[in-house]
């Protein structure tokens, strides 16, 4: 107690110096505080309260639904802050008020969350943690890194991890229980937004798949996500832009992001992290919408790592965490005389979420210790000489036997005394309609994304027009076989190759997916038959285009019925290998990953195929079995062949011939029947089939974990994630 004391008094008096009257200067308004009851008020430097001097009462009204925080302060400052004398913050022009939602209270109670192995010294994330939230109110998870403040909202949220234990109670309106479908909406830190979609367009497709009802109404619903979010002067551009114009700034596509949860119009929102990648003026409008959302009946309950002095303003109350131990939950100005309790006050100078964050982030240690014997040039680094450790302690400490804690418990039990409503799930869109839904928005992006699918659509005309000029004017004599079966073989492998520059959009699919499936806006199945049956239409234009332009160069046999065999087995073969793709896909997540996987697999695959010497021939462990009966190279060119050469026959000087099976014997492998041909194009169907099921094992045991795991580590880096 007296190493905690020594600290509290060595960064007592740092502060005290920062906040005396001498240093203050006059600044434009910058702070917002709130008087219990009423509109956020700003105030300036000059007239800062003394936190030191002000004494603080929490107590619950009777009858009331939030804990009212009672000043009675030293100084007439603050008495003209709580006076409501001063104006409030304007609202931006033109903003349509949205309707009114019923929100729902959430509270819990003891929340303990462990995670194996997930820190050295302890698996437990989340510690014992209590608080509440309240319809109408906003509500922060606020604290450093790795500090569990997204662990926490997904435990309140119920979408932790499997591996995750949690331990504890989480009350919505009084009851015990999960959170249905359509009741809350989660908002992750990163979201995969469409980039060839306007905001409207994304906004109504993402109100087709989750609401079931007519169209007409979904409309309704999606024009006031759009009014709620102040996305009204955005509603038709492009999220992602395009080569003429630029898409939407971060900050609107946080919005949108958002506002495609409000199509479900729910009860509670968490939000993890609204503020990321945003600049100081983009975070402030963030919030401004955000609270004036709140004012509407929401629940709503956000983390943040760091705030403005306007933005933490704008806070109802605060949850403040530090290596998942609760360092006070309350109202924001409780917060900081809670810490000026504690021996910490909040310099006029410095923004009280980085003075919270100074008080309980451990690696500003590291800062300590760097800056121990150094000095800049006025003095010495006397506001980092506290020991964060010893101020974890305190304040943690302080907050236990303190009056906020009590006012907690007391409005916990409040809460759960009486059951309220039970929130009810709202009805999903049929499997029907949203692959009815996910089909026609995928062609809609076919036709807008020129990057990955016109221009690809133009490399496989050029290519396959180099690849005809090179083998045309072959004829149809015995020896132009060879040359006719090498042309044959490049066409397919070259061809098979170039797909690979479909990639990043198939990742892109597949991170859409992920995103969607996480709050149940659509399922595996689902989005493998929407990718399916929007992918057919560009496959086939790929297929006729390109087999036309060799068929015909090459000069190949003149039969419409064989010249319709070759498209389609191309078809099947540009198919089956956007099943290999998807897999590949699936397994890595990365763009460089899976293009290099890719190109190492169509390289083995083309050397098994019998091309380079004959499947008769090649060595029987690996090469022969499995790899050339895997290689779909090989039913691909076998069918071709078989479709140009059975039935066919050559002369031999002036009285013998043989046949084209003969012909193509010591070059390659074909069988004699003339039905062969279709049990490779069957073959080609089924592994195609095959591919895609894999995919869906994928995606429905194994990757539900590793994507859970890239949201945590990827997107959530800066925070301990329960995925």
């Amino acid at each position: 107690m007296e190493e905690i004391q020594s600290q509290s008094d060595n960064y007592r008096s740092s502060s005290s110096s920062a906040s005396s009257p001498a240093s203050r200067v006059p600044s434009s308004n910058f702070f917002y505080l709130r008087k219990p009851g009423s509109l956020r008020q700003p105030i300036s430097f000059e007239d800062s309260p003394e936190w030191d001097d002000t004494d603080i009462d929490v107590r619950v009204e009777e009858g009331g639904d939030s804990i009212n925080v009672a000043t009675t302060p030293a100084s007439p400052s603050l008495s003209k802050l709580n006076s409501g004398s001063l104006p409030s913050p304007r609202l931006p022009e033109g903003v349509v008020i949205p309707r009114k939602i019923a929100g729902a209270s959430v509270a819990w109670k003891d929340l303990t969350v462990t995670i194996k192995g997930k820190r050295k010294y302890s698996d437990k994330v989340i510690k014992s943690s209590t608080g509440y939230a309240l319809p109408g109110t906003m509500t922060v998870i606020m604290g450093p890194a790795k500090s569990g403040k997204s662990t926490l909202l997904r435990a309140i949220a119920g979408r932790l991890h499997p591996s995750a234990r949690m331990y504890g109670e989480v009350f919505v309106n009084g009851v015990k229980s999960q959170m249905p479908y359509g009741s809350y909406g989660y908002v992750e830190r990163e979201t995969t937004l469409i980039g060839s979609l306007t905001v409207r367009e994304f906004l109504y497709y993402s109100a087709l798949l989750q609401l079931p009802g007519f169209f007409c109404q979904k409309k309704s619903v999606v024009e006031d996500a759009i009014h709620a979010m102040s996305l009204g002067d955005h509603a038709n551009k492009l999220i992602g832009g395009h080569c003429y114009m630029k898409g939407l700034p971060s900050g609107e596509r946080r919005l949108v992001s958002i506002a495609r949860e409000l199509v479900m119009r729910p009860r509670i929102l968490f939000i993890d992290e609204p503020l990321y990648h945003l600049d100081s003026v983009s975070a402030l409008l963030m919030m401004v919408t955000l609270k004036r959302l709140a004012s509407t009946g929401y629940t709503l309950m956000l983390t943040i790592y760091q705030s403005s002095t306007e933005v933490f303003g704008l806070f109802d109350r605060i949850c403040l965490l530090s290596n998942g131990n609760t360092l006070f939950f309350g109202e924001t100005l409780a917060c900081l005389q809670h810490f000026s309790n504690a021996g910490f006050p909040c310099p006029i100078m410095q923004s009280p979420s980085d003075h919270f964050l100074r008080a309980i982030n451990t690696d500003f240690d590291r800062i300590i210790a760097m800056c121990k014997n150094w000095q800049d040039d006025n003095g010495d680094f006397s506001s980092v000489n506290m020991d964060t450790a010893v101020a974890i302690r305190t304040l943690e400490a302080t907050y236990k036997s303190s009056a906020d804690a009590a006012a907690v418990e007391t409005m916990i039990l409040k809460l759960t005394e009486k059951e309220g409503p039970a929130l009810k799930s709202k009805g999903k869109a049929s499997n029907a309609t949203r692959i009815a839904v996910l089909t026609w928005r995928s062609l809609l992006v076919v036709s807008r994304e020129w990057k990955y699918y016109w221009l690809h659509l133009i490399l496989y005309m050029l290519l396959t027009l180099c690849i005809g000029t090179v083998f045309s004017g072959l004829g149809h004599s015995l020896s132009s076989v060879v040359t006719r079966v090498a042309a044959i073989f490049v066409f397919v492998s070259f061809c098979s190759l170039i797909s690979i520059a479909r990639v990043p959009a198939l990742i892109n699919e597949i991170k859409i997916y992920a995103c969607e499936e996480s709050n149940q806006h659509s399922n595996t199945l689902v989005f493998l038959l929407a990718q399916l049956l929007s992918s057919i239409p560009f496959l086939f234009l790929i297929s006729i285009s390109s087999s036309l332009v060799f068929y015909f160069l090459v000069g190949l046999e003149d039969q419409f019925s064989l010249l319709m065999y070759f498209v389609l087995n191309f078809f099947m073969t540009l198919l089956l290998n956007e099943g290999i793709m998807l897999v590949v896909a699936t397994l890595w997540q990365d763009v460089f990953g899976s293009v290099l996987t890719l190109l190492c697999v169509h390289v083995v695959m083309m050397l098994s195929a019998g091309y380079f010497r004959v499947r008769n021939a090649l060595p029987g462990p690996v090469w022969m079995y499995p790899m050339s009966y895997i290689a779909f190279h090989t039913y691909s060119i076998q069918g071709l062949l078989e479709n140009e050469y059975l039935g066919t026959s050559f002369a031999v000087g002036q009285v013998r011939t043989i046949s084209g099976f003969q012909a193509l014997q010591s070059v390659y492998n074909i069988s004699p029947d003339i039905s062969s041909k279709w049990k490779n194009l069957l073959v080609l169907f089924l592994m195609a089939i095959g591919y895609r099921i894999v995919v869906f094992i994928l995606l429905c045991f194994f990757m539900g974990r590793k994507l859970s795991l890239l949201k945590s580590f990827k997107c959530n880096r800066d925070t301990t994630d329960s995925s």
